[in-house]
């Protein structure tokens, strides 16, 4: 009888129970026999020992469930060394707890942060596998995560609807798409819904040239313009600032977001009506897509072929359209950025889309 425990860590999103249940099913259709132990709310669920045991049919009819049936929560890596308000050692209590439940692997769902801290137990002598989850799509090794899919139909769908309204009223309409260091899910879900604009961390935008793309469209006779901005996109200025000096902006802020400041300058420049949408943590929620259900399905399935062949230390990825592993500490504290000169940005731009540089 081998042991397997199971965590989702850090955001949710669409796919994780998909994901849990192709490992699950793949195990369980080995014809070994197998105890799983699912962690609560992440981490902290390995760390103070929350856990229940889960059977075949807690994987039941959950192939189309958003969110996770474990609960997920962030404990973020930097303070992952440091004890915590009682003193614990999150390390420490992390190893024991495995190794009280006598664990064969633990198997582990999560994004960049997570994928560090599963690192750091696999250099720390556990057996570890882990699944690339992200709505960002910036997971180091992998060409695709799973839930990115799901997230850009929602934030597509946002755009979408907004150009019946912009389009009615004759406005300018900022949709702000979740991102806060990669553009990935702002690119796609901007080039997919038809923005005009699109602005992302990876390329700090001009003010000028933003305007400038919004008065083109008004000689073309185009009544509106949608911007799909990511909720980290930065100005030319502000990338010029050291990281404290951009910190201490931020901290007397005094608009939302960037998207709102980017209404209030484009309104006062141009005496156009700007209107700002947040689909927020929509884009997190509802269903997988189709696609995601497929993929996280075929990740999982890897996931416990691994575990069966006793392969730990690993993440299982996707490259060349292929599922392969990658090692851990390969891919741990590596982000995936969107390169200014990427073949996407560039077809975007045939397309006339403006990126304010």
């Amino acid at each position: 009888m081998k042991r397997i425990g199971m965590l989702t860590s850090g955001g949710d999103c669409q796919a994780l129970n998909a994901a849990m249940r192709g490992v699950v099913k793949c195990l369980i259709n080995s014809g070994e026999q197998y105890e799983f132990y699912g962690f609560l709310n992440g981490y902290k669920g390995l760390i103070y020992s929350n856990f229940r045991m889960l059977t075949g049919a807690d994987f039941s009819g959950i192939l189309t469930r958003g969110g996770t049936i474990l609960g997920s929560s962030r404990v973020p890596f930097k303070t992952i060394r440091e004890p915590d308000e009682d003193g614990i050692d999150k390390v420490e209590a992390m190893k024991q707890t495995y190794y009280k439940l006598q664990l064969d692997c633990l198997v582990v769902l999560g994004g960049n942060g997570s994928q560090k801290t599963a690192n750091l137990l696999s250099e720390e002598g556990l057996n570890i596998v882990s699944l690339p989850k992200t709505i960002d799509n910036d997971l180091w090794g992998t060409d695709m995560t799973f839930g990115f899919q799901s997230a850009v139909d929602v934030a597509t769908t946002s755009i979408d609807y907004i150009h019946t309204t912009a389009d009615s009223h004759g406005r300018v309409f900022i949709v702000e798409v979740m991102g806060h260091k990669v553009g990935w899910l702002t690119l796609n879900a901007g080039i997919a819904g038809g923005a005009d604009i699109i602005l992302i961390p990876e390329i700090p935008y001009d003010i000028k040239k933003v305007i400038d793309a919004i008065e083109v469209r008004e000689k073309r006779g185009c009544r509106f313009t949608i911007l799909a901005v990511a909720e980290g996109a930065i100005s030319k200025e502000d990338a010029k600032l050291s990281k404290k000096e951009y910190k201490e902006k931020l901290q007397n802020y005094t608009f939302p977001s960037v998207s709102y400041e980017l209404a209030d300058q484009i309104q006062k420049k141009t005496g156009r009506e700007v209107r700002v949408t947040v689909p927020g943590h929509m884009q997190r929620g509802g269903a997988p897509d189709p696609y995601d259900r497929v993929f996280a399905s075929r990740l999982g399935a890897e996931a416990g072929q691994l575990i069966i062949k006793g392969h730990f230390g690993y993440m299982v990825a996707y490259k060349n359209r292929e599922i392969v592993k990658t090692p851990l500490k390969e891919i741990a504290g590596k982000l995936k950025t969107v390169s200014p000169d990427a073949s996407i940005i560039k077809e975007a731009k045939m397309l006339g889309i403006s990126f304010g540089d």
